[in-house]
């Protein structure tokens, strides 16, 4: 099924989107950084510059410091991060409602490897000459691999 990942661009400070939201609920879940970083496979460092990056877009601090408790501290989500999550979620669920239909149509379009595959043949040239470097060229290997020969090290930038 089609999955629409909404992605807020704010100009010209950062963006917002299905990573950070869901870094700040692991972090409401966790209570730390660290353990929101490994709950969700990342870097601790990762995760601190997803959180300074947005701490920096908005005006307001999403995560503060907690300081104290039996397990010595950690980080919580201020109520502005909260407010940052609901209105993210909000957004995501109503964008899903309205272009339902759309996602639906399209989703039904979509190849699924089999006999309903589409087939991508290359086409034969008009005057009849053989195909040669053409037909290479067609599936884009000899296209790449030329490409990559003009590559320092034969490597992709």
């Amino acid at each position: 099924m089609a999955k629409l990942r909404l992605r807020i661009d704010f100009e010209p400070a950062g963006s917002l989107g299905p990573g950070k939201v869901a870094l700040l609920e692991a972090i409401r879940r966790c209570g730390s950084i660290s353990s929101a970083a490994r709950e969700l496979d990342m870097s601790y460092r990762r995760a601190w510059l997803l959180i300074d990056d947005l701490n920096q877009t908005f005006r307001q601090p999403v995560v503060s410091a907690v300081v104290g408790g039996r397990k010595g501290g950690g980080t919580g989500l201020t109520a502005f991060g909260e407010t940052v999550i609901r209105h993210y979620r909000e957004m995501e669920a109503e964008a899903e409602a309205s272009l339902a239909r759309h996602m639906t149509a399209l989703q039904d379009e979509v190849a699924t490897g089999g006999t309903d595959a589409p087939r991508h043949d290359c086409p034969i040239p008009e005057d009849g000459s053989e195909r040669g470097e053409q037909e290479r060229d067609c599936d884009g290997r000899k296209a790449m691999q030329r490409s990559l020969s003009k590559q320092p090290g034969g490597r992709l930038n």
